[in-house]
């Protein structure tokens, strides 16, 4: 059965485009709206509106209809995975290092995606290629991802993202000793013009954002938090290598080959968003994988106070 959402343009408020106050509400692009509006799946008032320009004035009542999703051609696939908690709209997850998010070119099996579509009845129909992903995380980095189970809470948690709402801390290991306590880095970041496979610091890319501080530092390593205020690819990986303390075990942005790591050290450790349904704060945070322990453990040998 179709679903269906109902906003309220309240009135006092400046009028507005129905297209652009839905698409604000909502998270959907104005495209989404207008395509809906062609299908005769928004209405106001009961009636359906002319056009996408259509002017709120104040006191109107939105009915948007989503309707059922296409079947999904994607393959379940028993995968197991950490589920750290679920309810009817979303789940958290702790991702294992190695597991690719989502179906691509290269990997059109043994995703997280697969593992999701095995697990559950229902995820959210967004992006039917990606059902319930709101983020992602590189195939190598581990930890917290949320998964949207239905449009609405994919909707909402998508727009918390894209207003920086949802706050990411990452555990990161980077070669060097960083000895300021705290730092931001805050470079645009690019497609490389020569390397298709890797980002850099482009003075056209996205403005990108990245808070660090000290939690540990070695006698040639230093253990980091990082938060990022924004979410652009490798973003982390990237911004740590530009200013000299690329992140362990990345072969990628840092050292070909490292004893030490197997893959980057770089693990999503706590995450904060409000619920797409209550508003009510959530806070979670994922222990460290084995092999991130295993090294930190290696290197407390002589560790240096901060």
């Amino acid at each position: 059965m179709p679903n269906s959402r109902n906003y309220i343009f309240k009135k006092g408020k400046i009028p507005e485009r129905l297209d652009l106050f839905l698409s604000r509400e909502t998270g959907m692009t104005r495209s989404k709206i207008k395509n809906l509006l062609r299908d005769e799946k928004i209405k106001i008032n009961g009636n359906l509106p002319e056009k996408p320009g259509v002017l709120l004035k104040g006191g109107e009542n939105l009915e948007i209809i989503c309707p059922d999703p296409e079947p999904s051609k994607l393959e379940p696939e028993p995968i197991p995975i950490e589920i750290l908690y679920e309810d009817q709209s979303l789940l958290v997850i702790n991702k294992p290092a190695g597991l690719v998010v989502h179906p691509a070119a290269g990997h059109w099996k043994g995703t997280l995606v697969n593992a999701l579509l095995h697990h559950f009845k229902q995820l959210s129909s967004i992006d039917p290629t990606r059902p319930g992903i709101i983020h992602r995380l590189d195939k190598d980095t581990s930890g917290l991802l949320l998964v949207a189970k239905n449009d609405y809470s994919h909707l909402q948690l998508s727009k918390q993202l894209k207003n920086r709402e949802i706050k990411k801390d990452y555990a990161v290991l980077v070669y060097g000793r960083i000895m300021q306590n705290e730092g931001i880095i805050d470079k645009p970041i690019g497609r490389h013009p020569k390397d298709r496979k890797k980002m850099g610091i482009i003075p056209s890319g996205r403005e990108a954002v990245t808070r660090f501080k000290v939690l540990k530092r070695f006698n040639a390593h230093t253990f980091l938090e990082c938060r990022i205020e924004t979410g652009r690819t490798h973003q982390i990986r990237v911004h740590l290598s530009s200013i000299g303390h690329p992140v362990v075990g990345d072969s990628l942005y840092g050292r070909k080959k490292d004893d030490l790591a197997d893959r980057q050290m770089l693990h999503s450790w706590k995450i904060k968003f409000d619920h797409p349904e209550t508003s009510q704060e959530m806070k979670f945070e994922a222990n460290f994988p084995y092999d991130f322990e295993k090294v930190l453990m290696h290197l407390q040998v002589d560790p240096i106070p901060v």
